[in-house]
């Protein structure tokens, strides 16, 4: 089997757009929730809070007419976070790129809800008006990696990964086994997601956003006694995923090596989570990492202030490592970026782990007795020197991931 390892990253957050702007958010303990009044507009609506991206620009020459007609907001956001990762790889421009060897490993949630939104007209006004020769490739749920793969021009396999909040961990994951397995040399791997208030509704239906709207600073509080639920996100993250002997071969920069992965799923409950289920996840990744529990050194959690979703997580990841392992969620800062949440936390736990340092669960002061005992970490964060982190997420579906960096050096 190959090696994989990781040797760049494009990313757009409710945090920043590179890694400088999005760590000193981190020290600072500063997260990205906002009220958006827009939300009030929908009757029925109980939240008020997002954590939009930062803003970014696109190339007017690149980004043309063109080049996006089929593409709304999440297949743009997938291929400038796609764009900046072939750069920060040195492999933007490159004609390798449309050698066959390398794909597109990626998911969000569903493809623009704008656009299915046109054909929810035409269903209930009976005429096809504003529909368009592109209205569907840009409300498909592979209209991500179907459009990085077509403005890229690359030829080599695509893996669509539609699981809601696994799309990204999913995408990653689904890109080192074809790269591991021989199938690809690279791959394009992760996950976006475009903020909409057709998803904000999907969770405020089921109660599980934070109606914490005069104190967006103080939720989401994820394992807190106190906490009241999720806010959500939007962003895009995408990861090179290269061979190491070929990534060797062209004196590419590494910035980790993806070196176990592990997906499952409850076959239980659509939105009810299951712990050993979850369990079972991370000792699958520890399986292919071959690795015993003892090496990992810290869990980033999926973490969505939640109340079901974090009892069952904690109650997984005590079972698998007892109480001694350190864990946070950066949910905290950034709300919940569906699609986008798998990649973007794969990312920034890579770089904690080369920063030597573990960003706090913000608005954690109380945790619910009802979570497992871990070793929570808070308030000023935690120098941990560790070789192998873990990241995990876990779905509506019942579709549980774990994915382990090993820091490279």
């Amino acid at each position: 089997m190959r090696r994989v390892v990781v040797t760049g990253v494009g990313a757009l957050s409710p945090l920043g757009n590179d890694w400088g702007s999005v760590f000193a958010r981190l020290q600072a303990k500063e997260n990205a929730i906002v009220v958006l009044e827009a939300l009030a507009q929908y009757e029925g609506m109980l939240t008020r809070l997002a954590a939009p991206t930062v803003p970014f620009t696109l190339d007017e020459k690149a980004y043309n007419r063109k080049t996006m007609r089929g593409m709304g907001r999440v297949a743009v956001m997938a291929t400038k976070a796609s764009e900046m990762a072939l750069r920060d790889a040195g492999l933007f421009g490159d004609p390798w790129l449309k050698s066959g060897n390398v794909g597109v490993s990626y998911g969000s949630s569903s493809g623009s809800p704008i656009s299915i939104a046109d054909f929810g007209r035409m269903l209930l006004n009976k005429t096809t008006e504003g529909i368009t020769a592109t209205t569907y490739i840009k409300m498909m749920s592979h209209t991500a990696p179907v459009n990085v793969g077509v403005y890229f021009g690359l030829t080599g396999r695509i893996i669509t990964t539609s699981s809601a909040c696994t799309s990204g961990s999913q995408g990653v994951g689904y890109g080192y086994e074809a790269i591991k397995s021989g199938a690809q040399v690279a791959m394009l791997a992760g996950g976006a997601e475009e903020f909409d208030a057709t998803q904000v509704a999907v969770f405020d239906t089921l109660f599980a956003t934070s109606t914490s709207n005069d104190t967006p600073k103080r939720t989401p509080r994820p394992f807190d006694a106190s906490r009241d639920g999720l806010v959500l996100g939007e962003g895009a993250c995408t990861l090179v995923l290269e061979e190491l002997e070929h990534a060797r071969a062209r004196g590419a920069k590494i910035l980790a090596e993806l070196v176990g992965f592990g997906t499952n799923s409850d076959g239980t409950h659509v939105t009810n989570p299951n712990s050993q289920t979850m369990a079972q996840a991370m000792r699958l990744a520890l399986a292919d990492a071959k690795l015993p529990p003892e090496a990992i050194g810290y869990v980033n959690a999926h973490g969505t202030a939640t109340a079901q979703g974090d009892v069952a997580e904690t109650a997984a990841t005590n079972a698998v490592f007892g109480e001694r392992m350190p864990i946070s969620s950066l949910k905290s800062y950034m709300g919940h970026t569906l699609g986008a949440c798998g990649a973007l936390e794969a990312w920034m736990s890579i770089e904690m782990q080369r920063e030597k340092w573990m960003a706090p669960t913000l608005n954690l002061e109380n945790i619910d007795p009802k979570c497992a005992p871990l070793d929570y970490v808070r308030f000023d964060g935690r120098v941990i020197d560790t070789e192998f982190v873990m990241t995990n997420n876990f779905a509506f579906g019942g579709i549980n991931t774990s994915l382990i960096f090993r820091r490279w050096t």
